[in-house]
């Protein structure tokens, strides 16, 4: 696999993406090289010269939908190999699973097209291989679900979090576990204190208690 991802975001709003590809995490691993962050927008490709990227639906109804064209011819633009995913983001889509996010992490090519309005034109499907949604809740847009998805897949690739070990303990990453409680300094902060086993330098000890604490945090939140 090529050490660099390519990601191409397909979005009306550039500027709701850019800020946060340049920060934290996602910015260092577009520093270091491993991760090519593409924000393309798709108002570039409309064919009118209002920029026009989504009219009323046939058949009447509330809401716009997004026009097949401009996005027809973004695509077209990246030629994209014949292997990459194109992810539209949908309230309809599979929801988003750290699974998820480690096998899309083995691509080296993503595109997403973040979806607005009431949706997009339906002759968009055959560009898509993926439709995703991050929960079944309403946004605005696209954007945030896209962010999201990049964000879960830049932290699996190599190189991106500081220590490999962060990411394997993750709550998730085994798609069952959840994560132990966690302390720093100081070991007694305002009369609460770090429970003494993790003072106690016994790591066998820690490591069955850090295990025991986190299945009872799953029992009690998602029994």
């Amino acid at each position: 696999m090529d050490s660099l991802m390519r990601f191409n975001i397909l979005t009306i709003f550039p500027e709701a993406i850019a800020p946060y590809c340049e920060a934290s995490i996602i910015g260092r691993a577009r520093e270091k090289k491993v991760l090519d962050i593409n924000i393309v927008n798709i108002r570039d490709f409309a064919a009118d010269k209002h920029r026009k990227t989504d009219d009323e639906p046939f058949g009447g109804g509330p809401g716009m939908v997004m026009l097949a064209q401009p996005i027809y011819d973004c695509i077209a633009s990246l030629k994209l190999p014949p292997e990459a995913r194109v992810i539209l983001t949908s309230p309809q889509g599979k929801p988003w699973t750290q699974a998820l996010a480690k096998e899309f992490a083995a691509e080296e090519n993503i595109t997403i097209i973040c979806g607005h309005y009431e949706g997009v034109d339906e002759r968009v499907m055959p560009l898509v291989t993926d439709e995703i949604s991050i929960g079944d809740y309403v946004l605005t847009g696209g954007e945030l679900p896209a962010l999201a998805m990049l964000d879960s897949i830049a932290r699996m690739l190599p190189g991106v979090v500081g220590k490999a070990e962060s990411v394997i303990n993750e709550t998730f990453f085994d798609g069952v576990s959840f994560d132990h409680p966690h302390y720093t300094r100081p070991a007694d902060f305002r009369g609460m204190k770090v429970p003494e086993v993790l003072l106690n330098g016994n790591h066998k000890e820690i490591a069955a208690w850090r295990k025991q604490m986190a299945e009872e945090k799953r029992k009690k939140v998602r029994p």
